[in-house]
């Protein structure tokens, strides 16, 4: 059964999911400077992040600058990154691929997890309503219903009215992503890119073949 439409993922498999912590921590800087009267509060975020850091990166950075992060100032720094406009673009080879699907008359979709905020400003950064429908932010759901809960996945199928393998998702968390596809009989394709949060996690027996980059897509899923 040849494939009918490609289902993306968002998050380092459209773009590189480190620059939109970085676009938020500059735009967390700039407030913090204006709210707070402290300079640097982003460049030390960013330096947390590319030290590895992850769930306290806000607390760790107002304490180094000597601010006392309680919980209310922590709320609203997370706002500011969540709100914030994202200045991120398609990777090169994911807008090829994108320009490519639409030259061959392959349907897009889109799911992608995470806060509902910060995903749709994401999803109108990129552009990704131009050349996917429908595009599924799991946070619109609720809790419970993010990856690998295949609520997202059975919508997109009664959507398209597609089913099995007429359906690939292209995406790049080995630890979520492809177990719900995989139930459904989707093609499952991991892109594992270079600078991506999960490109050092090993893949499972969920994923039919991985990239490293989106020029292979096509011929992978027999598209010409």
């Amino acid at each position: 059964m040849s494939t009918a439409c490609v289902v993306w993922d968002i998050d380092d498999t459209l773009y590189l999911e480190r620059s939109y912590a970085r676009s938020g921590f500059i735009a967390v800087g700039a407030w913090a400077t204006d709210r707070l009267g402290v300079d640097g509060l982003g460049d030390i975020c960013w330096e947390r992040f590319e030290a590895g850091s992850r769930g306290r990166i806000f607390n760790e950075a107002l304490e180094a600058l000597t601010v006392e992060a309680t919980p209310e100032l922590i709320a609203e720094t997370v706002g500011v990154y969540r709100e914030h406009e994202p200045n991120i673009v398609l990777l090169p080879d994911a807008g090829r691929a994108v320009q490519a699907l639409r030259n061959a008359g392959i349907a897009m979709a889109a799911i992608t997890d995470g806060p509902t905020s910060s995903q749709r400003a994401k999803v109108k950064a990129l552009g990704v309503n131009r050349f996917a429908d429908p595009v599924l932010v799991t946070g619109d759901y609720g809790p419970g219903f993010g990856k690998p809960h295949p609520r997202a996945f059975r919508d997109v199928e009664d959507h398209l009215k597609l089913t099995g393998e007429q359906l690939a998702y292209v995406a790049d968390n080995p630890a979520k992503d492809f177990v719900s596809p995989r139930q459904l009989g989707w093609r499952t394709v991991r892109i594992r890119r270079t600078g991506g949060l999960h490109a050092e996690v090993a893949g499972g027996s969920d994923i039919d073949v991985e990239l490293s980059c989106l020029d292979e897509l096509l011929p992978v899923l027999g598209i010409s």
